[in-house]
């Protein structure tokens, strides 16, 4: 749980940090609206390509292995991005963290599922969720204070103590090694299809609406099938597609846990940008307001995944993805004139129903599947959440690109960049009310005693 609870805090620390920095790092590298989303986005996708790769390894090659290799690998990578030299290096680099933190997710969930019986699973994991979410509220005001006093660089530095922690802990006190599909084969053709094939449509999303962007979308597309019909057919797959196609709470849930982070995660980007550029308020003052969110979600995480031992994962879930989609409406209605409180209580409010939909959706998903693929059923839970946060970053991208155009976001262009953050909004608030019905549908999980 220790080990578990320190790694979950660091990588959603640095992302929600990062995104208070985004405006001091424009600054420093002149980059553009566009080319500043792939700072966010390089790691997001980096992570995501390798999350259920690396959680098929782990399966085969143990657990504890692939965590600790993960850890080195962020760490070096956090050193190198607090160096770089230009914005090029700095997305290189964020890319090497990217592939870390997708050795580390796939594998933290799934040890933690292995050592915790299923009558205290949810427990374990709305806890582990909790200190998601405290290294989400953390990330704003560190990194605004951060940024404001010291250099964006030292954000990359200050996790540093915490990385030596992890590994001390993971290396000396994680006894033990977990590898259930030991000696099975890794299908790595059908890894090569799935990464091809999700950064095609990532980088076709950053070019739209231009005509390549549209031809890579659908290639991707293309190749995202191929994936599928590969994996129906291959012994041993990657990502073995009968759990989708057989496991009706499996499936859903992971549909609607895409669904959520696609509609929630660039939340953060454009609250973040609207504050600084729109309300021109400081890096630290900013880093303050967003807190209001991630707070709400540690708050209540642990209490939601504790419920759903006991009631239904599918009607918590369904109740926080109704509140979620009723925040990104209200968030969607701000303007200049609106008052800082007012944006407080309202990222309070989506923070609330967040909460109330990740712990119990995750508890729904480990707790459909057997032991055996828990490293697998780990990894697509953490796939669901960076494809949601890539996709959503997209979508934020696409109507930044329509309306404020591939130029650097300054408060003269406040009015364009307004527009691209309501339809935006809009389009998010839509995507969660079809969350519902697809949290609705994945029917009921928990074994009667």
């Amino acid at each position: 749980m220790l080990v578990a609870m320190l790694s979950s805090f660091l990588t959603p620390f640095m992302a929600s940090s990062i995104n208070v920095a985004l405006p001091s790092i424009a600054d420093e590298f002149s980059m553009t609206a566009v080319s500043l989303s792939w700072v966010v986005t390089s790691y997001l996708l980096a992570a995501a390509v390798f999350l259920v790769p690396f959680g098929r390894l782990a399966d085969i090659h143990g657990r504890k292995k692939l965590f600790l290799y993960g850890m080195w690998i962020f760490t070096s990578a956090s050193v190198l991005c607090a160096f770089a030299p230009s914005a090029a290096s700095l997305i290189a680099f964020r890319v090497l963290q990217g592939v870390g933190s997708a050795m580390m997710f796939g594998t933290s969930v799934a040890i933690l599922s292995s050592v915790y019986p299923p009558h205290e699973r949810g427990k374990a994991l709305g806890l582990t969720v909790a200190t998601v979410y405290i290294g989400l509220a953390a990330g704003p005001f560190f990194g605004g204070v951060l940024t404001s006093l010291v250099t964006w660089r030292s954000l990359f530095l200050v996790t540093l103590p915490l990385c030596a922690a992890v590994l001390y802990a993971g290396y000396v006190k994680l006894r033990g090694e977990w590898a259930e599909a030991r000696g099975e084969k890794f299908d790595l053709k059908g890894s090569a299809i799935y990464a091809l094939a999700l950064t095609a449509v990532v980088f076709g999303l950053s070019l739209l609406p231009d005509i390549e962007g549209g031809i890579a979308c659908l290639l991707g597309a293309g190749g995202i099938a191929a994936f599928v019909l590969w994996e129906l057919r291959v012994d041993k797959p990657v990502l073995d597609m009968k759990l989708f196609r057989y496991n009706r709470p499996f499936a859903f849930s992971n549909l609607a846990a895409l669904i959520n982070y696609s509609a929630t995660s660039a939340v953060v980007f454009f609250v973040s940008l609207y504050l600084q550029y729109v309300k021109e308020l400081d890096a630290g003052t900013t880093g303050l307001v967003l807190v209001s969110q991630p707070v709400m979600m540690a708050a209540f995480s642990p209490l939601a995944g504790k419920l759903s031992d006991a009631v239904e994962p599918q009607i918590i879930a369904s109740v926080g993805m109704a509140i979620s989609a009723v925040g990104l409406l209200l968030l969607g209605l701000v303007s200049s004139e609106t008052d800082i409180l007012v944006v407080v209580g309202m990222l309070a409010f989506l923070g609330f129903g967040f909460a109330l939909f990740s712990s119990p959706n995750m508890n729904a998903i480990m707790g459909s599947v057997e032991k055996k693929v828990y490293g697998v059923a780990s990894a697509s839970v953490s796939t669901m959440r960076l494809v949601g946060q890539v996709l959503s970053l997209g979508i934020a991208t696409l109507f930044i690109a329509v309306y404020v155009g591939d130029v650097e976001i300054t408060p003269a262009l406040s009015e364009q960049f307004m527009d691209s953050y309501e339809f935006a909004f809009a389009a998010f608030a839509i995507l969660c009310f079809i969350g519902v019905f697809a949290s609705l549908a994945r029917g009921k999980v928990r074994k009667e005693a």
